[in-house]
């Protein structure tokens, strides 16, 4: 062969070579650019101190070992009305809401969508009342200042459990009091209540301070009044990032995974959260029925049937407008399309 046909050959191999070479880069590029949009810079959580699945994948760092190149924020409220107005003005991106929350939310048209149910709620939320009051029955409120946070799951459930028994709190003179859960615990010590309606930990504070269960809302649960948590996820953050809903779903079966599978190990990292020793962290852990993916078809309905979640909420809003907690409650259809029913085909 002549060096002109060698040079010639030399340079089509070289040519070709720097095809191959642009096209992989260009491949690499593509890919990054592709998984860099499908992934945020930084996920911010609304979580609530309660003993949930979610609580759970906090104390372990679940999230974080799934997504060691994001930044995980996790940001703590007190009741669900402030994670709602939290992801009203978009603040945050997921969030952590009992079922009356969900209702007015939905009802006011913030921009969020139910992902996911964390638990059926038990005996972890109930009526507790001082020793010293007198009060043995609901009967026994009469006359009595009950708090409690209102818009939240244990409002609910005290004006059901008062609604269930016949008693009118305005014609009782029940006087129930909206206060935060520190600001209930504080009244409590200060002798400003005669009892409070109110969820883990600061139940179980109560009650070591001199306080006795009237009801719970497990009980609530066998005449019809029924309340859980629920986890919502921003519109927008839906719309650019839904693999990391997915994925974060995924957590979440993770996290209630090992609380059946290991219950005095999740006890032990719950209690650091609770601010409660493991035992009573484990104690509190069993009067909620936790949810794992499998079990979410039930409330979010499948094959175009209306799910469960929807009907709990419609009936919630129905009654939040006799509370005039919103002006008016939408259709079940509305509630129905505000659950992320696909994720669970």
């Amino acid at each position: 062969m002549s060096f002109q046909k060698k040079s010639k050959c030399l340079l089509i191999i070289l040519f070709s070579f720097l095809i191959l070479f642009t096209a992989a880069c260009s491949d690499q590029a593509t890919s990054s650019a592709s998984q860099s949009k499908s992934a945020p810079k930084e996920i911010r959580l609304g979580y609530q101190v309660s003993p949930s699945a979610e609580l759970l994948a906090k104390a372990s760092g679940l999230l974080e070992k799934k997504y060691p190149d994001i930044k995980i924020n996790w940001i703590q409220f007190d009741s669900g009305r402030d994670v709602n107005t939290a992801i009203a003005s978009g603040s945050i991106d997921f969030g952590l809401v009992g079922t009356p929350p969900a209702a007015i939310g939905i009802a006011k048209g913030l921009p969020y969508k139910v992902f996911y149910v964390h638990d059926v709620i038990g005996d972890s939320e109930a009526l507790v009342v001082k020793k010293s009051s007198g009060i043995k029955t609901l009967k026994d409120l009469k006359g009595k200042k009950i708090a409690t946070t209102f818009t939240s799951t244990s409002h609910f459930s005290l004006l059901g459990a008062l609604k269930k028994e016949g008693i009118n709190p305005e014609k009782e003179k029940i006087t129930i009091l909206d206060m935060q859960p520190p600001d209930i615990y504080a009244a409590w010590k200060r002798n400003d209540i005669d009892g409070a309606y109110i969820w883990q930990p600061t139940q179980d504070k109560l009650i070591r301070e001199g306080g006795n269960v009237i009801v719970t809302s497990g009980d609530l649960v066998k005449k019809g009044v029924v309340t859980a948590e629920v986890g919502i996820v921003h519109k927008d953050f839906l719309k650019k990032y839904p693999d990391i809903v997915k994925g974060y779903i995924s957590v979440l079966n993770e996290a209630v995974g090992d609380y059946r599978t290991k219950p005095e190990q999740s006890a032990q990292l719950l209690s650091k959260e609770l601010g409660i020793s493991p035992a009573e962290s484990l104690k509190t852990m069993r009067q909620m029925i936790w949810l794992d993916g499998s079990q979410q078809k039930k409330y979010f309905g499948e094959s175009g049937q209306t799910g469960e979640l929807a009907k709990v909420l419609k009936d919630i809003g129905d009654f939040m407008v006799t509370q005039k907690a919103i002006p008016s409650s939408p259709d079940l259809k509305t509630f129905q399309q505000a659950l992320l029913s696909d994720l669970y085909k």
